[in-house]
């Protein structure tokens, strides 16, 4: 064990995978090629500018292709905010006559809860459908609150706090019962760990920093019937809902980051979930800490709260030993309770008290072991 703590204090132990990845080499360098060799902006006529558009096509498809939706169409963003805003504003307000109506869950994004709640400002009315004991949504409950005019549903695919992976398929089955009404899914912490349907969802967001891919850049894939209202206007760009000059390193970028995480998806799963069950282990060893996550979970998000010790406490605490974890989503207000943790436990002392640890693939071993070493040397020492 004293071989483990010496080779490790070398460097730091990153837990907070699900905040944002590494970019993985490969794409950086793949990234840098392209901007060094496709110059031309690709909305030129020349031939440098139609270079660089061929390729963003290629990418497309790429992307299209690996995630077996050939039949939808790509609208690049600088992320799974843009992405979750241009959904959410777009469907509903180019599609406002049909109803103002929208169903949503206690365990979303703030990006999905901001344009929500901007759209309750014009008018639109908003349900948050239960969900069971475990947190998945109650499939009977979210029938009883559909609507003639319910013209949006958005259900996160997997909780960024907790890791409750929603039945989505089964959502999406039901809601092709009601024509009028678009199903969207925000899959930011889905993509790359678990596979994804998707033949009935309207439309679908997530990000490449969260698959190692580089930041500034994400999709919002959308069935090709479907129009949307801008959030960007002007200029000229791969579509019409969303203007500005195609980063075309990025788009680039992001089709090599998706084909490298989707390559191993079931071997880096099972990975993470060992990773996991040593720290299920672990943590029920220690009377004053609770583990939220559940069998319903991803592996790579295990939220706990240590009761009696304010979260940010402990994160710093971990941090002077050169760990690294969340208290909530790296997106979430300070100092607020999670409203996730809240909402699965119904326990305000959990919510106030909770912090995620994410893993991935790259984790190692000896980094989950260094990491126990030192969150027992912390809790001795803040918990009273």
């Amino acid at each position: 064990m004293n071989r483990v703590i010496i080779s490790l204090v070398m460097y730091m132990t990153y837990l907070d995978y699900s905040a944002t990845t590494p970019v993985d080499e490969e794409v950086l360098t793949s990234f840098v090629q392209v901007n060094k060799e496709f110059i031309g902006n690709p909305n030129s006529l020349h031939k440098l500018g139609m270079a660089s558009n061929q390729l963003i096509e290629s990418a497309t498809k790429q992307i299209l292709s690996l995630l077996h939706a050939e039949e939808k169409e790509i609208v690049y963003t600088s992320g799974s905010s843009e992405s979750n805003n241009l959904a959410i504003k777009g469907v509903c307000l180019k599609y406002q006559n049909r109803g103002k109506h929208i169903i949503t869950t206690s365990f979303e994004h703030s990006s999905i809860y901001g344009p929500i709640s901007y759209l309750q400002t014009l008018g639109f009315e908003v349900d948050f459908v239960n969900t069971l004991e475990n947190g998945l949504v109650d499939m009977d409950h979210l029938k009883s609150l559909m609507r003639e005019d319910t013209i949006l549903v958005s259900v996160t695919a997997v909780n960024s706090e907790i890791g409750i992976k929603e039945p989505i398929e089964e959502i999406g089955q039901m809601l092709k019962e009601y024509p009028k009404c678009f199903f969207h899914v925000d899959a930011t912490q889905a993509i790359g760990k678990i596979p994804i349907n998707l033949e009935n969802i309207d439309l679908l967001s997530f990000s490449a920093h969260k698959i190692y891919g580089l930041k500034g850049i994400g999709c919002l894939i959308k069935k090709k019937k479907i129009a949307l209202e801008p959030i960007i206007h002007g200029g000229k760009s791969t579509t019409i809902y969303r203007s500005g000059t195609p980063a075309v390193g990025l788009i680039s970028s992001l089709a090599k980051a998706l084909r490298l995480v989707l390559e191993h998806e079931k071997e880096n799963y099972a990975y993470v979930q060992s990773l996991n069950n040593k720290l299920q282990d672990f943590f029920k060893t220690f009377d004053k800490v609770r583990i939220n996550s559940n069998q319903e979970c991803v592996p790579h998000i295990f939220n706990i709260s240590v009761l009696g010790v304010k979260p940010e406490t402990f994160l710093h605490a971990l941090e002077e030993k050169d760990i690294y974890i969340s208290t909530k989503t790296a997106c979430s207000s300070n100092g607020d309770a999670s409203k996730a943790v809240l909402a699965l436990t119904k326990d305000a002392q959990r919510a106030s008290s909770s912090i995620r640890i994410s893993l991935s693939h790259k984790t190692t071993r000896e980094e989950i072991e260094y990491f126990c070493i030192c969150f027992k040397q912390c809790y001795r020492q803040l918990v009273f």
